[in-house]
């Protein structure tokens, strides 16, 4: 394990979803990569300012349109261990990384994950990585969600980074393959928030965080769509609970759409297929981004990987024995 010290500047402005709150609440909703414990304490300490002025007191109310700014030292653990894992770069400086993340590969070590994940092939890649906080991981894809991410090599690179994020500057677009026919694209404008009653699944309810999915179709089947996604922000499993609000869950989540619905006349070997296919089908097809030295607006793909591209062909030609059920 290593600790190192670490200059941590950050400043973001409150919207009217902030009104009210306690500026503690406020910072862990505008910093989520933060623990709420670690917030707390930097307002206790003087790191943090409203509008230029020190607040010490994690309950003071906070209003719209003000600027928050924190400046405070933080010690970065890395308790994982450089693991020789093979990392498909499709971008690399002395700033950032761009990486093609393959299915079942989780991003960052956990509960049932303590090992190799996509932060220990980044502490084997770049070794001094480590004092960057989370080893330079800006933002998550799901375990079996494939594409692109980007992550930071240097604190200065993460900072401009996640202040990107927050600002929605950074653009992310998604292809996914969802359950039933869909016959025009447009955006869903829902909260998302922790279920209820399932801990680990998230859920559109009203007291949640402001969520917002853009969609469009690229290609209708007789119980599939194919669809090209974009978000305009980031919560955690947001494609997969937007698309199951809409009733459009992905094809393979069983998380949120349970088991694949078959198609009525499908045959034995498109059945196979389907459940054959035991991950949301999901990928993150295109990364844009301001480069945080250059300020240079830059761009990256990433083909369907192998699994979709078969899945895709699999629905296609369900659709061509059964013409008669297009809607």
């Amino acid at each position: 394990m290593t600790q190192v010290p670490n200059t941590i500047q950050l400043e973001a402005s409150t919207e009217a979803a902030h009104f009210g709150l306690r500026l503690d609440q406020t910072l862990a909703d505008l910093f989520p990569e933060y623990s709420r414990s670690k917030l707390k304490t930097w307002i206790q300490d003087g790191n943090v300012s409203v509008n230029g002025e020190v607040i010490t007191v994690p309950r003071h109310k906070m209003q719209i349109d003000e600027v928050i700014t924190v400046h405070a030292e933080m010690e970065v653990q890395v308790n994982s261990v450089a693991q020789d894992i093979a990392l498909d770069i499709v971008f690399e400086d002395e700033h950032i990384l761009v990486i093609n993340k393959p299915a079942d590969l989780v991003v960052h070590p956990g509960a049932g994950n303590p090992s190799g994940t996509v932060l220990n092939a980044l502490l084997n890649h770049v070794p001094d990585i480590d004092r960057v906080p989370r080893a330079g991981i800006v933002h998550r894809l799901d375990k079996d969600t494939t594409g692109l991410m980007v992550v930071a090599k240097t604190v200065p690179a993460q900072t401009h980074l996640v202040d990107q994020l927050q600002r929605r500057e950074m653009s992310r677009e998604y292809e996914a393959i969802a359950m039933g026919t869909m016959v025009a694209g447009g955006v869903v404008d829902e909260p998302i928030g922790r279920h209820a009653t399932k801990r680990t699944h998230m859920a559109v309810r009203e007291d949640g965080k402001p969520a917002i999915t853009h969609f469009r179709v690229i290609e209708k089947f007789r119980a599939y769509t194919h669809l090209r996604l974009k978000l305009e922000t980031g919560r955690t499993h947001q494609i997969r609970v937007h698309m199951a609000h809409l009733k459009h869950p992905l094809l393979g989540d069983q998380t949120y759409g349970g088991r694949p619905r078959l198609p009525k006349g499908a045959s034995n070997a498109f059945i196979d297929t389907l459940r054959g296919f035991q991950r949301q089908a999901l990928h993150a097809a295109q990364l844009s981004l301001f480069h945080p030295e250059s300020e240079e607006w830059m761009t990256w793909k990433a083909p369907l990987p192998r699994d979709m591209q078969d899945l895709l062909e699999a629905v296609r030609q369900d659709t061509k024995e059964n013409p008669e059920d297009m809607i």
